[in-house]
């Protein structure tokens, strides 16, 4: 082998760790010569070391392993193939568009707290001082979302992101706070009165040791929690896309203004400051860490972690919105000027009635689809796949195909008109008892239920019924075409 085969053989297994550097040096945030000398240095060695044990071994056992070394790899070769197909397959499922039922579009609300002089209060920072702060304000941040994560659920409320909540593109319902591994291991470690180690052991306790670096979280937050940690701010992943993110940072911006003026209080009176700090976040993980999670959150398992912990599940708008009068909220707008009780009560019957008559609004539409379109056009098919069965008929030709095609939709047509007539009555109730939180459980228990019976006869229908026929346009057209 030449000098420039082993150039190019060389450059070939060094570009795994080009990118991988490339993408490391993307993520920090910050230049540390120590811990960047200490990577480079990982990252040589083990290149280097790698192909000459791989080098030594294969000279030492080569004798022993030659008559079926091309055996060994194709097996490993045809596992690897196979885990690969299996891994695609698997991620095909799971991210399946462009919806499971209805899906909607979303937003991202990077909130973050400055001094005013522009001090980011959730940068970590890199002395004493600086680290003490970033873990009391990160503290504040855990209690106030556990104690309001009801008011976080409603900032989101209404009856389009309840479609979207919990399915492909979208967090859950269930408020939960992502921190990352390593900040969920401190933040423990300090609530245990322990020492957390990383790359070396280093003390944690408040105004002694410096935070190690954080970095970027790149992971695909959309399986985690609906209020993640990115590094310097938090990213809350609950609005949908036609919503403002006022409601959003008014709820966050006053459950953080309490919590300051809770640990404020507390601090002021401690005799030793560091000590004062400590205290808190032992008590405050104790009691609020439930809220944090750094799992999945679209698992089963999760839903049921969470009633075990206590945290409130509201999938749906009309779950969520009595609690915004709830006495607890109630106390904490008026308590900080924001809201009176008159004017929260006015919000809420506010939103109800918009619930109500989205979702009325939806629902006769869904009728008049049906009944003058829908339908009609699935009888006009079946008719005239009759009259090309009566024709073979009298053929004499066997029409046993179209038969079974118009007993198929005559099936279809029935249950469709059963499902028409059963909406019609939930309307007519959830109508009479008004647009208020009963009526709106009437809407989201019966109106709801109603409409998705309605609907999947109707998605049925469009796989019977010729293209020319159907009168809207279909799945298909919708997915694929581009006019």
């Amino acid at each position: 082998m030449t000098f420039f085969e082993l150039f190019l053989i060389g450059i070939g297994l060094s570009m795994d760790a080009f990118a991988v550097s490339i993408c490391k040096g993307l993520s920090m945030q910050k230049i540390d010569k120590k811990y960047t000398l200490c990577i480079g240095l990982f990252f040589g060695g083990f290149q280097a070391l790698m192909p000459l044990t791989g080098y030594l071994l294969g000279s030492r056992f080569s004798g022993y392993i030659e008559r079926f070394d091309h055996w060994i790899a194709f097996v490993l070769l045809a596992l690897i193939g196979f885990n690969m197909i299996k891994e695609s397959r698997e991620e095909e499922e799971e991210e399946e568009k462009p919806y499971a039922g209805v899906n909607g579009s979303g937003k991202h609300n990077n909130w973050s707290m400055s001094t005013n002089t522009g001090y980011n209060l959730l940068d970590p920072g890199d002395d004493p001082a600086t680290s003490a702060q970033f873990m009391l304000i990160l503290t504040a941040v855990i209690k106030a979302v556990d104690e309001y994560a009801d008011l976080l659920r409603i900032s989101v409320a209404s009856a389009g992101n309840d479609h979207r909540l919990g399915a492909n593109e979208a967090p859950p319902a269930i408020v939960s706070m992502f921190l990352g591994e390593e900040l969920t291991g401190i933040m423990q470690a300090i609530a245990d009165g322990r020492t957390y180690s990383r790359r070396a052991k280093c003390e944690v306790e408040i105004g002694v040791h410096v935070l190690p670096k954080f970095s970027m979280d790149s992971s695909d937050r959309n399986r985690t929690s609906p209020f993640a940690f990115t590094g310097n701010k938090f990213e809350f992943r609950m609005p949908g896309s036609s919503q403002s993110i006022a409601s959003v940072n008014l709820v966050l911006n006053t459950i953080m203004a309490e919590q300051f003026e809770l640990f404020a209080d507390e601090l002021e009176k401690a005799s030793d400051i560091n000590q004062g700090i400590t205290d808190i976040i032992k008590r405050v993980m104790k009691d609020h860490g439930k809220i944090i999670f750094n799992g999945n959150n679209y698992s089963d398992e999760w839903a049921k972690e969470a009633e075990r912990r206590g945290l409130l599940n509201l999938p749906s708008t009309i779950d969520a919105l009595p609690y915004l009068t709830s006495p607890k909220n109630v106390d904490l707008f008026k308590r900080l000027h924001v809201f009176s009780e008159a004017e929260l009560k006015s919000r809420e019957d506010i939103y109800v009635q918009n619930y109500c008559k989205l979702l009325n609004i939806e629902a006769m539409t869904m009728l008049d689809m049906a009944t003058m379109d829908i339908i009609p056009a699935v009888i006009k098919y079946k008719g005239d796949v009759a009259k090309s069965a009566n024709a073979s008929i009298a053929l004499g030709v066997d029409a046993d195909e179209e038969k079974a095609i118009c007993k198929d939709l005559a099936s279809h047509i029935k249950d469709a008109t059963e499902c028409v007539n059963a909406l019609k009555s939930a309307l007519q109730k959830a109508h009479s008892l008004g647009e208020n939180v009963t009526g709106g459980r009437c809407y989201h228990d019966e109106v709801l239920v109603a409409m998705a019976n309605l609907r999947k006869v109707v998605d049925e229908m469009e796989l019977l019924t010729a293209k020319e026929y159907w009168p809207v346009p279909s799945y298909g057209d919708l997915l694929f075409s581009v006019h």
